[in-house]
């Protein structure tokens, strides 16, 4: 990803994950005078946590819940809609889902769509905020859609650590995982078969991966594993292997792998220098500061202490998402 980063600077994740960001809801105490008495009274908040349930029956992520007795809780009412990318659907459903918790009188939803369904139907005015897991195209920005990135998704392309190989082109690397390239000494290496690995159908880093090199329903594994640290032993324990995982979980039981002379690196991905790397994008029609009530909020919490610290605890229970956006 060449293209220069823009959008929200709040949630950063090196995965990172993003990032890990989000911790507990905060609330703010009212004072309220009494003229006959001269004294001031502390109105309390109380926190617990729920569990909400996501799409995958084995993640569970825990989201803040704040009984709030101030003026703000109590104004803030409404509803408000986003819709897009299916890579972001758990941390759209823990989102919206938090946010309806600080704010009781608030309804949010999210539709799965897809990204282009999403700016399409954000650029329609049929949604509020349009979810893409890529940057916005030209002609989306040239319609008024502006780019509020939220975190930034990235994929370490790992080794067995008696591999000579090192580097990897963006070609080279389709071709492996398309059956075109079988053997190593293809790509510089020692004469040794290549074993693919990948993650099982439905992952969202396998889909991440493929979507990226444009190879869905191509790729020809040896292997497909249903748990990132399943890859990662198997990668480490099979001559000849490679595999994909977030770069959060990398550590030096394998090699990650440099792509296109690009080292896999929180920077790297930031910056865009790493191509195994797209941004999730909460899309809307004119800048944050022009949106109604409800969806200024509702930025304003994405970039607050509780926004981070839930984007964090998303990133744990979903291994895709890598880097939150600086």
């Amino acid at each position: 990803m060449k293209k220069k980063l823009k959008g929200m600077t709040a949630l950063l994740f090196t995965c990172i994950l993003l990032a890990g960001v989000f911790s507990g809801c905060t609330s703010k105490n009212e004072e309220t005078a009494n003229t006959d008495t001269k004294t001031t009274e502390t109105t309390e908040t109380t926190e617990t946590t729920e569990t909400v349930e996501t799409t995958d029956a084995t993640d569970k992520t825990e989201v803040p819940v704040a009984t709030e007795n101030t003026e703000e809780a109590k104004e803030l009412t409404g509803t408000f809609t986003m819709a897009g990318s299916t890579s972001m659907e758990k941390l759209a459903n823990v989102a919206t889902e938090a946010f309806m918790n600080k704010y009781p009188g608030v309804i949010a939803s999210a539709e799965f769509i897809g990204s282009s369904a999403g700016i399409e139907a954000v650029l329609a005015g049929t949604t509020d905020i349009g979810n893409a897991s890529r940057n916005l195209k030209d002609t989306e920005i040239a319609s008024g859609a502006v780019e509020n990135i939220i975190a930034i998704d990235g994929i370490a392309v790992i080794l067995d650590k008696a591999n000579i190989v090192t580097d990897l082109t963006k070609d080279q690397l389709i071709k492996i995982y398309t059956g075109e390239i079988v053997n190593w000494s293809e790509v510089g290496g020692a004469d040794q078969p290549i074993v693919v690995v990948g993650r099982e159908s439905g992952s969202g880093t396998r889909g991440a991966f493929e979507e990226l090199l444009e190879i869905e329903d191509l790729c020809k594994y040896s292997n497909e594993i249903n748990s990132t640290g399943g890859v990662m032993a198997k990668v480490a324990s099979t001559i000849g292997a490679i595999g994909y995982v977030s770069l959060d979980v990398v550590d030096d039981t394998v090699s990650a792998a440099k792509l296109e002379g690009v080292e896999v690196t929180a920077e790297n991905i930031i910056a865009g220098n790493y191509f195994l790397s797209r941004p999730f994008v909460m899309a809307t029609v004119g800048e944050i500061s022009e949106q109604n009530e409800l969806v200024q909020a509702f930025f304003e919490y994405m970039q607050s202490e509780e926004g981070k610290a839930l984007i964090e605890r998303v990133k744990s229970t979903q291994s895709d998402i890598c880097f939150q956006y600086k």
